[in-house]
């Protein structure tokens, strides 16, 4: 019998850690079930608590401070040919060393993209206008075509609706954008909450880098120029924008124009303009005509991949001292700069 001990005795530990693994995977099944009431509700947040880090981003950038800056001549028109020390970028009114430069070349590599379109639903859009716009935005793909780049399409009238997440390929944008006239409009027309999301959208799944490149992100908003019964303020909106680096552009179309008589003059400012959401992110506001889109939809293309990035390291103490730090940038006399954001906020802790 003494003999047969130390066998049954090693049975019985076999089973006993059978049992205790079976246990904590109960536990863990338990633990993952048990949902935080305060965190099942949507968020009005647009940065997650713990951002993903996927591998093509690089680690060091989390300290660096980037800009976009447009710069146009006397005629509107983008100048591409600017060199580093032909700006000037000043933080808290001390200028700071440039540690990256880089300007959007048709001959050198091509800026990786990310762009959200937001399409009223909630006014008269006309069927042919749908058509015209289709047209508008392949020209602009295929001005873009040489950029590594990725589109989403958003819907917005009462309710915010993602028709299409990111993608590469023309012909599901193409087909999202079919969709908007078979999309209830309703009465209101929430903008603001529309490019709310269009920025959570770009900050969740368009990473600051990609290919070791400073990847532009832009909300592109095809709208009436009236918001109505948004839950979220403009200066909310610009905040965030502007805390994402995200430029925003507005496009109005011409059933949505509040024109004046003459069709020489230029369209009266709609409330949307009013809120500079356009002009504090680094983005444009434009006015499409009654005939063809096209050609807008092209100088579009243009204004948004002729950017300057301008980046440095704020002085050790500035990074994450939890307060606004303002940027400003300086280029040659008798051009117009437009800077994407105004400044930086930093964060508190370990991460900006």
């Amino acid at each position: 019998m003494n003999h047969l001990l130390p066998q049954i005795w090693r049975q019985r530990s076999r089973v006993l850690v059978l049992l205790l693994c079976q246990v904590g995977l109960c536990w863990s099944s338990f633990a993952q079930e048990q949902v935080d009431p305060a965190t099942a509700q949507r968020p009005r947040k647009v940065f997650p608590a713990e951002p993903e880090t996927p591998d093509d981003v690089v680690r060091i950038d989390t300290d660096v401070v980037s800009v976009d800056v447009s710069v146009t001549d006397n005629e509107g028109r983008p100048v591409r040919n600017l060199r580093r020390q032909d700006f000037k970028l000043f933080a808290d009114g001390q200028e700071q060393a440039l540690s990256f430069f880089q300007v959007e070349r048709r001959a050198g590599p091509a800026r990786p993209l990310a762009i959200v379109f937001a399409v009223d639903i909630s006014g008269s859009m006309t069927t042919d206008e749908i058509l015209r716009l289709r047209t508008a935005l392949r020209a602009f793909f295929s001005n873009v075509a040489d950029q590594q780049a990725v589109y989403a399409v958003m819907a917005f009238g009462m309710n915010v609706k993602t028709l299409q997440r990111f993608t590469t390929e023309a012909s599901k944008l193409d087909r999202a954008l079919e969709r908007v006239a078979r999309e209830p409009n309703g009465l209101s027309t929430h903008t603001y909450d529309a490019v709310d999301d269009a920025i959570r959208l770009l900050v969740r799944q368009a990473p600051r880098t990609r290919d070791q490149r400073l990847l532009k992100r832009a909300v592109i908003v095809v709208t009436d120029g009236f918001p109505v019964g948004d839950t979220v303020s403009a200066e909310t909106v610009i905040e965030r924008a502007n805390q994402a680096d995200v430029s925003v552009y507005t496009v109005t179309l011409p059933s949505y124009s509040r024109v004046v008589a003459s069709t020489a003059q230029t369209p009266l400012p709609t409330p949307l303009d009013v809120s500079e959401l356009a002009e504090r992110t680094g983005g444009r506001n434009l006015y499409a005509d009654q005939k063809d889109y096209q050609q807008l939809f092209r100088a579009l293309a243009e204004e948004v991949t002729s950017t300057y990035v301008l980046a440095f390291y704020p002085a050790e103490e500035k990074r994450r001292d939890g307060k606004f730090h303002e940027i400003k940038v300086q280029g040659p006399n008798g051009l117009t700069l437009r800077q994407s954001r105004p400044g930086y906020q930093a964060q508190e802790g370990n991460r900006r």
